[in-house]
């Protein structure tokens, strides 16, 4: 990276939850690649090399974030990159089996704001 900034991967379908997360990021400086959808977030997230990603689990388009979460583990490219799922799925089963397949946190979209999104990565890539 040229430019020395981070750059964080959003996989996220809510366009307004989408953009309202990049224009935070970067406004805090971080450079943002978007993928709306599974299948996209797949194959974008090795072309874009990511310091972080940042994952919603109920995607369209036939794979859901656990379906990216494990492509991004089983990758040996990918596997190191650390993922947050951030989703309004907040079952116990959901967040273990997040865990399970290498989710680094899993914040419940209800519970946590944009500052504290903000905070959670900057610990993580500091």
């Amino acid at each position: 990276m040229a430019d020395g900034k981070k750059k964080i991967y959003i996989v996220e379908d809510d366009e307004f939850l989408r953009s309202l997360n990049a224009k935070k990021l970067e406004g805090e400086g971080y450079e943002v690649v978007v993928a709306v959808d599974g299948p996209s977030a797949i194959t974008g997230i090795p072309e874009a090399a990511p310091d972080l990603v940042f994952l919603d689990l109920l995607l369209p388009g036939g794979k859901d974030g656990f379906d990216v979460l494990t492509s991004i583990k089983a990758d040996e490219k990918t596997k190191n990159i650390p993922v947050i799922v951030f989703s309004n799925l907040g079952q116990t089963e959901d967040i273990e089996k997040a865990r399970k397949l290498g989710a680094i946190d899993f914040l419940v979209k209800a519970n946590f704001t944009l500052d504290d999104v903000v905070l959670k990565i900057k610990d993580i890539l500091k």
